[in-house]
C-alpha cells in the first residue's frame, strides 16, 4: 500500500530531528520493540509534532496506516490520540491503535486529556481493556485506573479488579505492582488489606512492596510494616 502525503511528511520530519545516539539508548530500554525501528526522536520533540499534526485535516490517514514501521511513529500516534478533544473519536482511535502497541513506553505515555471529563464512560472502556488478551491493552487499562481513579473517584472495587488479574507477562505484572504501590501511597487504609491478605501473586506482591518502600509518599512506619509482609 502506498504511503499517504502525511505519512511521508511525518517520516521525513522524524529523520530531520533524529538523534541516532538517543535511538540506540532507547532501544536498550525498550526491548520488546525491534532495535532497528528506533529513529531516535526525543519525547518533547514528538509531543510538539503531535500538537501540529493533530490539527491537520488529513491526520486520520496517518492514524489509519497501521501497523507503523517505526517506534517513533507509534509514539507520535500515541501523542496525537492524547490530543483528540472529542471523547468518542478518541476512544475509537485508541481502540484501533491499542492492538498494535508493542512496548511499555508507547503504552504508558499515551494519556488522552479528554478522559478527565468523561470518567463514567471511561470506566466502561477500562473494563473492556482489563478483559483483553493483549498485554499492552491490559497494561493501559490498569494505567488509566491508576491515573484517574486513585483520588476522589477511588473505589475499592477498582483495586479488586486489578488484584484479580493473573498473567505470566512481566509488563502486566509490573503495572499491577506499580498500581498497588501508588494506591498504597494514596489510599493506604483501603489498600493495605490487599497486601495483608495476599491478594496478589508472590512476585507482584513483593514488587508492590518494594516500590512502596522506595516511595517518599509512604511513612517510615508504613515501610517497616510493609517489609514485614513480604512473601518468602
Amino acid at each position: 500500500m502506498s504511503q499517504s502525503i502525511i505519512e511521508k511528511e511525518i517520516i521525513e520530519k522524524l529523520y530531520e530531528i533524529q538523534d541516532k545516539e538517543y535511538g540506540i539508548f532507547q532501544a536498550k530500554l525498550i526491548p520488546t520493540a525491534p532495535a532497528d525501528t528506533f529513529i531516535g526522536v526525543r519525547t518533547p520533540e514528538l509531543r510538539k509534532l503531535a500538537k501540529e499534526f493533530a490539527k491537520r485535516e488529513d491526520v486520520g490517514e496517518f492514524l489509519k496506516a497501521l501497523p507503523h514501521k517505526y517506534f517513533d511513529e507509534n509514539q507520535l500516534h500515541a501523542f496525537i490520540i492524547s490530543e483528540i478533544k472529542d471523547y468518542n473519536l478518541c476512544i475509537k482511535e485508541l481502540n484501533a491503535f491499542l492492538p498494535y502497541v508493542d512496548n511499555w513506553a508507547t503504552c504508558d505515555q499515551m494519556s488522552p486529556k479528554v478522559f478527565k471529563k468523561h470518567k463514567e464512560e471511561l470506566l466502561v472502556e477500562i473494563n473492556h481493556w482489563l478483559d483483553s488478551s493483549e498485554t499492552y491493552t491490559i497494561r493501559f487499562g490498569i494505567g488509566m485506573l491508576m491515573q484517574h481513579f486513585l483520588d476522589e473517584d477511588f473505589k475499592v472495587a477498582y483495586a479488586e479488579k486489578v488484584a484479580r488479574i493473573r498473567s505470566d507477562e512481566y509488563y502486566i505484572n509490573m503495572m499491577i505492582a506499580w498500581y498497588f504501590a501508588t494506591a498504597l501511597a494514596k489510599q493506604y487504609d483501603s489498600i493495605i488489606p490487599f497486601i495483608e491478605n495476599g491478594k496478589l501473586d508472590k512476585w507482584t506482591h513483593n514488587k508492590a512492596i518494594q516500590k512502596s518502600v522506595e516511595s517518599y509518599r509512604i511513612t517510615p512506619e508504613q515501610k517497616e510494616y510493609l517489609k514485614a509482609l513480604k512473601k518468602k
